[in-house]
């Protein structure tokens, strides 16, 4: 969920926190360095929800690639900034699901590179790959994608709790347009990023990321702002909204903060 020039899988900056790890610490996680829990304790000075926002996106994750999995019969999934493995991924849902479901994970860390190769060693339907999710060709483009992503085939392309971590400069809206141009039709986007009501949220939230992650970073948003990357799409019920809201399930989830909230859904191409 780190997104800056490709770096050497191995070239690993512990000094400067990475919000791949920083989400990784805010879920309970342990493939995260000082520097990454300082941040967290800087972040939840400013948005005391910050975890229990982790965990509702979590949620929202599974309940979405189950949907897709089971009632639209989706069978291969490209993860845009998909952070470090986890408890129930994508690849996990979808397979328990149909075991022939393929998935794609992508991300700039070279941590999440590592993890990911030693988690999915074995399983020959899923691969993940270090890019820079800015860069639509070069990751359709990849082997790993031509192996696994079939064109003619609907794709469920994720984008979840990773496009705040663009800048304006280089135009999240543009990239989801970019990525659903590649993609069949009865293909779905899968959107959700931060959002805030409070201009000062949206201030000090992005100032403190920017700050922490040396620039890469993008800025919490306003709704209208992340309803217009989907503009012209056939949005799924029950439309754009906290992600908590969005088909919840009996899974009891942490309270819904106050000060902001992931919020998105699903489009079908």
């Amino acid at each position: 969920m780190a997104h800056g020039a490709p770096t050497d899988e191995h070239a690993i900056d512990v000094s400067t926190p990475s919000v791949a790890r920083m989400y990784d610490w805010l879920l309970g996680g342990i493939e995260n360095y000082d520097s990454d829990r300082k941040a967290c304790a800087d972040l939840l000075e400013v948005a005391p929800s910050s975890k229990e926002m982790a965990l509702n996106n979590r949620a929202f994750l599974r309940r979405v690639v189950r949907y897709l999995a089971e009632e639209r019969g989706v069978r291969q999934f490209l993860d845009h900034g998909s952070g470090l493995p986890t408890q129930q991924n994508v690849h996990q849902i979808a397979q328990s699901i149909d075991p022939s479901s393929r998935v794609v994970y992508t991300d700039i860390d070279p941590i999440v590179l590592a993890h990911g190769r030693t988690t999915l060693e074995e399983n020959g339907r899923t691969a993940v790959i270090q890019a820079d999710m800015r860069n639509t060709d070069d990751i359709f483009a990849h082997p790993e994608v031509k192996r696994l992503i079939r064109p003619d085939e609907p794709t469920a392309a994720l984008f979840v709790s990773v496009l705040h971590c663009l800048p304006d400069k280089d135009d999240p809206g543009a990239l989801v347009r970019r990525v659903a141009k590649r993609l069949p039709a009865g293909s779905f986007l899968v959107v959700c990023q931060l959002v805030s009501d409070r201009a000062s949220v949206r201030q000090d939230v992005t100032s403190l990321m920017a700050e922490a992650t040396h620039g890469n970073w993008g800025r919490v948003r306003e709704k209208h702002e992340v309803a217009a990357y989907l503009a012209g799409m056939d949005i799924i019920e029950p439309g754009l909204v906290d992600v908590t809201k969005w088909r919840p399930d009996n899974e009891v989830l942490p309270r819904r903060p106050e000060e902001w909230e992931e919020w998105g859904g699903v489009a079908q191409l």
